[in-house]
């Protein structure tokens, strides 16, 4: 009765097995490459991501018993997007990945020609490289004969859920979820469907795009010859912030998650009704039942977070890995003055600004890497509470994802947004969230109140400091953030 979910992330595949009672049996982890063909571009190979799959899949497998397997659910990058052949299921060039830079002049002109307001209403996005339709319509306009095989019917177009779909089915199935599909610009969020609309605001076929599912129920079967002898029905999809939403038990209107992984994430359940922000935050698609309720959310999405500190361990090389920047950090009382933007690849919620790039300022010949290092940890928080700011009723936060485990990041934002932090036993919530959709679609789990029971609580981080202090050294960050903007314009 265990449950299979696969969570494809930025970076890497992870593979876990969930029991019934909501406990992480097994895990398995493949990275894979990040391709950087050109300053603010950055791509993945879809071939890669698959056999990262199989692998954290396959690392996964030697811990259990395949046969006590139920059902798989997928949770994936969302934004990024990917294309392949029908028939040999081969993608013809690499996935442009969400964090990509490339289309920023075409949100431009999109915006002189007065577009943003309607694809707002209708998207609850705004224009911007992050979302998936401008990457559509560049690869129309630069890779012609790429597209023209897309406009024949040969080549599909999908998020990394849909790919992932089309390689565990044999090619037979072509589906995504409401919470991929309201991320490419191209769905209408109130209709909740395709918006022919939009595919000709942004020259993309209709056809070419996934079906429509329900996020929790059995979609399709997988086939064993492609997918390592397995079997089982794949019974829940979900993007990966509303997955770590769903995962954290944040099934009423009002509770909410900030997930740290390569960006940072805060999402709050808006129930059935969409939600306007004129404060940045994107109103989204959380979930849809089987029988067609939508649940909503408003979104705070911050680029760099976790990847800062993956640019300090493979970029600058001044950490051997992740879990020791706590330690390094606590070397020095404070930045000495240093602040770190790390807008590597622009900045999303709430400032919005593509051509934005990494700033650091403040450096002395006092300067260390430890002082770097905590300048680093404050700039995830300083960017976490950027987005708060935008929700004062919120109480509590609760937070997931690798960086979560590390106790000084979260009491320095527990310290920042002056709000309590509430992380669970496990971390792990992406993944976990695709396994309950999963198991809430073959009947391991009754509800989502059977589901609420398994949510335990790790460690909960009250605020603490000087509040002055830590306002002053806020206004400082706000300072820095202004300089970064308009950087590679």
């Amino acid at each position: 009765m265990s449950i299979l979910a696969i969570d494809a992330g930025t970076t890497g595949v992870t593979a876990v097995v969930v029991t019934p009672d909501g406990r992480i049996q097994a895990k398995g982890y493949q990275e894979f490459r990040q391709h950087f063909p050109q300053p603010g571009w950055v791509e993945h190979s879809a071939e890669e991501i698959w056999q990262a799959t199989l692998e954290a899949t396959r690392e996964v497998l030697t811990q259990v018993d395949a046969g006590a397997l139920t059902a798989v659910g997928i949770t994936n990058q969302r934004e990024t997007i990917v294309l392949w052949d029908r028939e040999t299921l081969g993608s013809p060039r690499r996935a442009i990945v969400w964090q990509d830079r490339r289309t920023a002049d075409i949100c431009e002109r999109l915006r002189a020609e007065g577009r943003e307001e309607r694809v707002a209403e209708l998207t609850g996005l705004r224009l911007d490289p992050y979302f998936s339709g401008t990457k559509l319509t560049w690869l129309a306009e630069n890779e012609p004969h790429t597209w023209a095989l897309v406009e024949s019917g040969r080549y599909a177009v999908g998020t990394v859920d849909s790919y992932l779909i089309a390689r565990m089915t044999r090619g037979t199935w072509h589906v995504t979820d409401v919470s991929n599909a309201c991320r490419t610009l191209l769905f209408d969020l109130e209709a909740g469907d395709w918006s022919d609309e939009l595919c000709d605001l942004f020259g993309v076929p209709r056809d070419a795009l996934p079906d429509l599912v329900p996020n929790w129920g059995e979609v399709a079967p997988t086939d064993p010859k492609s997918f390592l002898g397995l079997s089982l029905p794949i019974a829940g999809i979900a993007g990966d912030q509303q997955s770590a939403l769903y995962g954290q038990t944040c099934f009423e209107e009002g509770e909410s998650k900030c997930t740290y992984g390569t960006g940072s994430f805060i999402l709050t359940n808006t129930g059935s009704q969409v939600v306007r922000s004129d404060a940045g935050l994107l109103s989204t698609a959380a979930w849809r039942s089987p029988d067609g309720e939508m649940t909503y959310a408003l979104e705070g999405a911050i680029f760099v977070t976790g990847a800062a500190v993956q640019w300090l361990r493979d970029g600058l090389q001044i950490v051997g890995n992740a879990a020791e920047t706590a330690a390094i950090a606590s070397t020095v009382e404070d930045t000495d003055g240093v602040v770190f933007v790390p807008a590597l690849t622009g900045l999303g919620a709430p400032h919005w600004d593509p051509h934005a790039r990494g700033t650091i300022v403040g450096i002395t010949r006092g300067t260390t890497r430890a002082h770097l290092v905590r300048a680093t940890l404050e700039g995830i928080a300083f960017e976490v509470r950027d987005v708060l700011e935008t929700l004062p009723e919120l109480t509590t936060l609760r937070v997931d994802g690798g960086a979560a485990e590390n106790d000084f990041l979260c009491q320095l934002q527990a310290d920042q947004v002056g709000r309590a932090v509430e992380r669970p036993e496990i971390v792990e919530t992406t993944a976990l969230g695709a396994a309950f959709l999963a198991g809430l679609g073959t009947g391991v789990w009754s509800s989502t109140d059977e589901l609420r029971q398994t949510w335990a609580l790790d460690r909960r981080f009250e605020p603490q400091g000087d509040r002055a202090a830590l306002d002053a050294s806020y206004a400082r960050w706000g300072r820095a953030v202004e300089r970064s903007k308009g950087w590679a314009d």
